[in-house]
């Protein structure tokens, strides 16, 4: 799931390794913010036990809705498909958070240069498959809402699967910025990104690539997608298929809008602040800097979000969750 390497708009004592706290970069120097309270406390307590926070929410919440799409043949829709790939995104990503939690920690990173090439790789591989999904997802809704008989043929698991794998492999091009330039930092003993001369500028364009491939350019085309379905429904309306069908798409439709809109609301002021520390040369300060790290905070805490969507807005999800025996039967349903 994550973004990116910003300029050195910020100092302190240490940088997170995943590409979300890129923005940070490290010095030694006295009387800087790494060396103030509350600042200390905050990056090498609270970050590290919120992340682990996240990594237990969210490990148990997307491996449970791996089970139940995987155990139960109901659960095998072309949505779910579609949610199945998030959650194993989430997953894989949230086998980093300890080694990032590590990091803020200890202010270093001790696990050499081929787990921080790893999960640097992982951490974006998260960040664009989960965008890349929601917006596979919202054409899927505009093709079953709007075109429910022509879109028959491509609308099925078989397919769905075919461009899960493709949504994965341009992920993973997408990132090969990161796998290439990622590493520890011999100066600062930190996983982030080294990039070659003119660091601003490969930084820069950095920001821009994946601020536009990642979140702005599918965020266009998912707005268009949901513009053209109310579009035609206001102007035609919707007849086809029988009343229960219908019932059935809106509700699939409701829950894969809030599902984007949880995302964009937990995204969209991170790259905000990456488009704004483009323009501007934001001022070491202790107010920025608690912004920033919320927003951190915000963009990791969707990874664990969408299990607990799921039970709030499907049905299906909420029963297989009841019926699951990992945890106890009907834990997850009266909790949720």
């Amino acid at each position: 799931m994550d973004p990116l390497y910003f300029s050195n708009a910020f100092n302190m004592d240490s940088s997170s390794s995943d590409l979300n706290s890129s923005l940070l970069t490290n010095t030694t120097e006295n009387g800087t913010l790494s060396e103030q309270l509350p600042f200390k406390y905050i990056h090498k307590v609270l970050i590290p036990i919120f992340y682990i926070l996240v990594c237990a929410v969210g490990l148990s919440g997307n491996t449970l809705v791996i089970y139940v799409v995987l155990r139960y043949a109901k659960m095998k829709t072309v949505t779910n498909i579609y949610i199945l790939n998030l959650a194993v995104a989430d997953v894989l990503f949230m086998l980093g958070l300890p080694f990032l939690a590590t990091q803020n920690a200890i202010s270093y990173w001790p696990f050499g240069s081929f787990l921080c090439r790893l999960v640097m790789t992982v951490d974006g591989i998260n960040q664009f498959t989960s965008i890349f999904c929601l917006t596979v997802m919202s054409m899927d809704r505009y093709l079953a809402v709007v075109h429910p008989i022509k879109s028959t043929k491509w609308r099925r698991p078989r397919v769905a699967k075919l461009i899960s794998m493709t949504v994965w492999t341009f992920s993973f091009l997408v990132v090969l910025p990161v796998f290439i330039f990622s590493d520890v930092q011999e100066d600062f003993h930190t996983c982030n990104m080294n990039w070659p001369e003119p660091v601003n500028i490969w930084s820069a364009a950095f920001i821009i690539y994946t601020s536009v491939l990642g979140f702005f350019g599918p965020l266009l085309v998912i707005c268009l997608c949901y513009l053209l379905i109310v579009i035609k429904v206001k102007s035609s309306g919707i007849r086809v298929g029988s009343t229960r069908r219908r019932r059935s798409e809106r509700k699939v439709t409701r829950m894969v809008v809030i599902i984007v809109v949880v995302f964009v609301f937990c995204w969209l002021p991170f790259y905000m602040m990456n488009i704004v520390n483009l323009i501007f040369i934001l001022p070491e300060d202790p107010v920025l800097v608690g912004v920033y790290f919320f927003v951190v905070v915000l963009s990791y805490a969707n990874s664990c979000a969408n299990p607990i969507l799921y039970g709030f807005l499907s049905d299906n999800f909420k029963q297989s969750f009841s019926e699951s025996p990992l945890p106890p039967k009907g834990q997850w349903h009266r909790g949720w």
